[in-house]
């Protein structure tokens, strides 16, 4: 048995060299279209006036959860400013939202297809399984040969590791819609692909948004290995504080990680139970309006 061995690593290099090799004008297509979409949004939260991106943020907090959380978010990311990170922190956040829209972008046609077909759900699930077991590190080998360093082989590994908690969740909500509700579409004449958006999406909605919850949980926890792939924001900070032992960087990147996940998490929540938000201001406005209507209807009646 000691010359028993499974070329398997010589294999793995044989397919990224070909695919290098002979896909070369998709993955630099992919790499500047990618690191076009990340720079942008970089660009468009560091050149905006800080007060600003720190008031919509607070606005979106008001909005979808409280005032509370307003005052919070607005005292959270003075802290980032205060700290000397917020520039590393947009740019993390500009890695993270690109990296969830396209992650999201996949994984719900994906779920729904695994929702629609048993075979696929089956042949769908190893494959999901071996994404998120995989140590997020391996994917950074690979990715830094396609697309050298920055922003794009640290996005791509984040996209990877953070995809399936979006399909799964996306697959247990279409299936977790009551029969019954479906059967009585179809008796109404309704086509399968309206009973998937009037019914199926609607209802599944609240499992859907907890998927992407954990897409953006997920993409944020990849941001010190993104930084490993030379990708600029807090992850890189983490890092070169981890190489040089610098407790005071890495307190204060690590405390700024946590604030936007603090953020993202409870604002991508909300979104997930909108009218269970009494506080919020469209829940505030929703009440009101609602209000308005029935003294509208009191006197005709």
């Amino acid at each position: 048995m000691d010359g028993f061995r499974i070329p398997l690593g010589e294999w793995a290099e044989v397919a990224v060299a070909a695919i290098r090799d002979n896909l070369s004008w998709l993955l630099r297509g992919i790499s500047e279209a990618v690191g076009w979409l990340v720079g942008s949004l970089a660009d468009l939260l560091l050149n905006a006036p800080i007060v600003l991106v720190i008031i919509v943020a607070a606005l979106l907090g008001w909005a979808l959860r409280s005032w509370k959380f307003a005052l919070g978010t607005a005292i959270s990311f003075a802290v980032i400013l205060g700290v000397g990170q917020w520039v590393t922190a947009m740019q993390t956040l500009a890695l993270v939202l690109i990296a969830t829209v396209i992650a999201v972008v996949v994984a719900v046609p994906l779920g729904i297809l695994a929702a629609r077909s048993d075979r696929f759900s089956a042949i769908l699930k190893p494959v999901l399984d071996l994404m998120q077991a995989m140590p997020g590190f391996v994917y950074l080998i690979p990715a830094i040969v396609f697309f050298s360093i920055g922003f794009v082989p640290g996005l791509v590994a984040t996209v990877i590791f953070a995809l399936p908690p979006g399909v799964r969740l996306t697959e247990l909500g279409i299936r977790g819609v009551d029969a019954e509700t479906v059967e009585a579409g179809h008796a109404f004449g309704a086509t399968p692909g309206q009973i998937l958006r009037g019914v199926q999406l609607p209802l599944a909605m609240p499992t859907i948004m907890t998927g992407v919850n954990q897409v953006i949980m997920l993409a944020l926890s990849m941001a010190v290995i993104a930084g490993i792939a030379g990708a600029p924001g807090l992850g890189k900070e983490i890092v070169q504080a981890m190489s040089t032992v610098n407790i005071g960087t890495g307190v204060e990147a690590g405390l700024s990680v946590v604030i936007l996940a603090i953020y993202l998490d409870r604002l991508t929540s909300a979104l997930g139970d909108l009218r269970g938000q009494r506080s919020s201001l469209l829940g505030l406005v929703g009440r009101r309006r609602a209000a308005a209507t029935r003294r509208a209807l009191v006197p005709a009646a």
